[in-house]
């Protein structure tokens, strides 16, 4: 069995995406709000607290931060004491990880936007599991955008000539890109809130 991890912002393209990893073979986890979008249109899905055995919690702050998945994602195949330590703890291998993240930069450019509502749109445990994927991206794909969804389910069903290590290798780099981009984002506009304007609440 192999396993696909799905949590998207951006929801564009994932049901599809979703539904070609079913039809390959794969189990999906996902949580929140992708986890809805999927079962409602009938697609196989496992919820990531049922996976974990841990709840949600802080009013979603904390879903997927947990061993279960981030051990999934970073154990090295092939790594025996990593096949230990997941056989210890009921790990599975995670072998896709689908993330893209809260839309902060999207949030703050609201005339409107609060101080509270910005903190709120800091994702954290997105680009937790994206950096994680991308570390071990010899054995996980990351995927950061919707555009790469189609390419990587014809590479895995060897539609095309391109192999998955190879776009595995291409997507961790758009991966690091995409979170050195998300936190510039975040770091400039709270240098111009407290530094510039003196707001921090």
């Amino acid at each position: 069995m192999y396993y696909a991890l799905l949590s998207v912002s951006d929801k564009t393209g994932i049901v599809d995406f979703a539904e070609g990893l079913v039809r390959a073979g794969y189990q999906i986890i996902s949580s929140g709000g992708t986890h809805a979008v999927l079962q409602a249109e009938g697609i196989p899905v496992m919820r990531v607290s049922d996976y974990t055995g841990s709840p949600e919690i802080l009013d979603g702050r904390v879903k997927t931060l947990h061993p279960k998945i981030h051990g999934g994602i970073l154990a090295q195949r092939g790594n025996s004491s990593h096949d230990l330590d997941l056989k210890v703890n009921r790990i599975e291998h995670i072998d896709i990880v689908a993330v893209n993240l809260y839309p902060f930069k999207e949030t703050v450019a609201k005339p409107d936007v609060t101080f509270e509502e910005a903190i709120e749109n800091i994702d954290i445990g997105g680009p937790s599991m994206v950096r994680s994927a991308a570390k071990n991206f010899k054995d996980v794909a990351v995927l950061t955008n919707p555009h790469q969804y189609g390419i990587y389910l014809d590479s895995i069903k060897g539609n095309i000539s391109i192999k998955p290590e190879t776009l595995r290798k291409q997507f961790m780099l758009e991966a690091f890109r995409h979170t050195a981009e998300y936190d510039a984002t975040i770091s400039s506009w709270m240098e111009d809130r407290v530094l510039w304007h003196g707001i921090i609440h």
